[in-house]
Order: C-alpha cells, then structure tokens, then sequence
C-alpha cells in the first residue's frame, strides 16, 4: 500500500518555538490535536540533534492513539530515530529518493517544491506528497521564502500532479475555500495555530472550514 494511502493531510500544523507565545513544541502538538489536526510537524531549525531527538520522543507519545500523522522537518535521521510517521523535506536537503530509500516504502517522505515543475520528478523519486509556498505572505514564520506564489500555483500543480499537495504560507482560515478549490488536499498552517490565544479553538475552527470546503 502506498503510504499516501488513507493518508488525511487536512490541518497540516508546523511547530514554531518563535512563533509560539513560550509554549513548547509538545504542548502546541498537544493542544493542535486536540482541535483536531490531522498533521503534526515537528520544525526547529535552531534545535541541536540531541534536543529534536528528544522533543521528538515526545511528540510521538502524545500523538500515540491520536490518529494524528506525526512529521520531521528536514531530519530524515531524526525521523527515523524516533519512529516518526514521516519526514518532510526542502529542495536544499537530502535528496527524495535517498531519502526514500532510508525511509522505506511504508514511511512518507513529503517535498517542498519551488516550482509546479518540479513535481513529476519528486513523485518519481518516491515523495508520498508534494508542498508548495508561501502561497501568501507568511511574517515571522521562514524569512527566505521568497514572494508569495498565490493560489494559482496550487492551481498549476494541482494540473501537474495527481499526488496529494499542500499548500504553505501565510495561510489563515479565510483561505481555506479558495486553496481548497484550487486543488489542494492540505493546509500547511503556522501562525494560525500556533500563535493563537486558543490554539484548540484556532485548530478546531479550521478543521470545520476544510470540512465545509471538501464539501
């Protein structure tokens, strides 16, 4: 079976310590999957190895039993060290079909795309999902992200792929029905979330937006 299989990307929450009001990258995964996401990636670029590990075990333990998909920015040794349901990965990091490779066939291996062109080769190297962003203008969360791509490179992509996509960037709930409508199949959110006063209310809010829009 295909590891894209039964695979829900809906709410797509990224941990961001910067962005997270002093909460821990645990507590807003707690809290995220309370409100009913569906992903959880854990993404700490300052993070040592020692310290993603850990965090990592964590996360895992409070995703356990949860249905929650849990996710490893960048680190495919991470990911694998700590049992992760997946890795996501940049164009700047291991390539996707040695990250495949590593990972297995059962394990998901998302990719960030700077380009719609760009997804025929990552599906053929073995990226269960295809990413692309910021679709809006996204402060605070990854300074070099370039200029907002729009939702019509969701669109683009979407033509170019039958892989599931999720779109990244600035996204808030207002977004959510144009996104969906494009073609994408998650939503890859930060500050949404983790910034929120309620980040239960923030993650259940969207959830029942993406569910509307699927209709």
């Amino acid at each position: 079976m295909r590891p894209s299989a039964g695979l829900d990307l809906g709410l797509y929450v990224v941990t961001d310590l910067g962005l997270s009001r002093g909460r821990s990258h645990e507590e807003v995964a707690r809290l995220a999957v309370e409100g009913g996401a569906n992903v959880v990636q854990l993404r700490d670029k300052g993070a040592t190895t020692r310290e993603l590990y850990q965090t990592g075990l964590r996360i895992r333990d409070i995703l356990a039993g949860t249905g929650a998909t849990f996710i490893v920015n960048d680190r495919v040794d991470v990911a694998l060290a700590v049992n992760a349901d997946g890795v996501h990965l940049g164009q700047d990091d291991m390539p996707t079909a040695e990250a495949r490779r590593l990972m297995g066939p059962e394990k998901i291996v998302g990719v960030s795309l700077d380009h719609p062109g760009q997804a025929a080769q990552a599906v053929l190297d073995g990226a269960t999902y295809v990413a692309i962003g910021p679709v809006y203008e996204a402060r605070g969360t990854k300074p070099d992200a370039g200029s907002p791509v729009g939702p019509g490179a969701v669109r683009d992509l979407r033509s170019q792929t039958d892989a599931p996509i999720v779109a990244i960037g600035g996204i808030k709930a207002n977004h959510i029905g144009e996104l969906t409508e494009a073609g994408a199949d998650g939503m890859a959110v930060v500050s949404a979330v983790v910034s929120a006063d309620d980040i239960v209310a923030a993650a259940r809010e969207i959830r029942r937006l993406i569910a509307e829009a699927r209709v």
